[in-house]
């Protein structure tokens, strides 16, 4: 897999498609091109392997178009993350915006025992309304009193703390984790070769 996947939900780990959210210039882009976000999709079970063929030859005949709905759906991610980690009302109102218009788009069918949206045709636009769905259904949880943000100074990535005491500090123990504990550690050793 090419992104990560840590944070305990699809719709959360979009939120981890930028390195570094907090590292002012080293805050990487992951999401760079629209294959990105349609690589993004695939992994993360939006969409089939069959829609993401189609989705690059529409891609292909309008680079424009695809860029647009690359931005729009960063838009997205950016909106939930401002709502959900800065308590920003404005960014809530512009995903609620962007969900009539994803839903706009769709049908509501059912399948099997439930229900759920159906987009009436594959074009650029769909990565983004079933990010944009999948984003508003995300904010319907009744755990999101567990969300956490990595305590790294400039990581920032997020995820579900499900961890039994609710005391997980850091989005990766192997990496930020230990990267922070060796920081830690030199800064004591550093410390204590200053005492008299």
């Amino acid at each position: 897999m090419r992104f990560g996947h840590i944070a305990g939900d699809p719709l959360l780990d979009l939120m981890n498609t930028v390195d570094w959210r907090l590292g002012g210039h080293e805050r990487t882009e992951k999401l760079k091109t629209f294959s990105d976000v349609v690589d993004w999709c695939v992994e993360s079970d939006l969409i089939s392997a069959d829609e993401a063929v189609v989705l690059r030859d529409l891609a292909d005949q309008d680079d424009a178009r695809a860029e647009r709905e690359r931005q729009q759906a960063i838009e997205a991610r950016e909106r939930v993350y401002a709502a959900l980690f800065e308590g920003d009302p404005e960014a809530a109102a512009d995903l609620a915006d962007m969900y009539r218009a994803a839903i706009a788009a769709a049908e509501l069918v059912r399948t099997g025992d439930r229900w759920q949206w159906q987009d009436r045709e594959i074009d650029l636009r769909l990565p983004r309304s079933r990010i944009v769905r999948g984003l508003v259904a995300f904010t319907q949880r009744d755990d999101l009193d567990r969300l956490h943000q990595c305590e790294d100074a400039k990581c920032g990535w997020v995820y579900l703390d499900t961890s039994p005491r609710r005391n997980r500090r850091w989005c990766n123990t192997k990496d930020c984790g230990d990267r922070n504990r060796a920081r830690a550690y030199y800064a004591r050793q550093k410390a204590k070769s200053h005492q008299p």
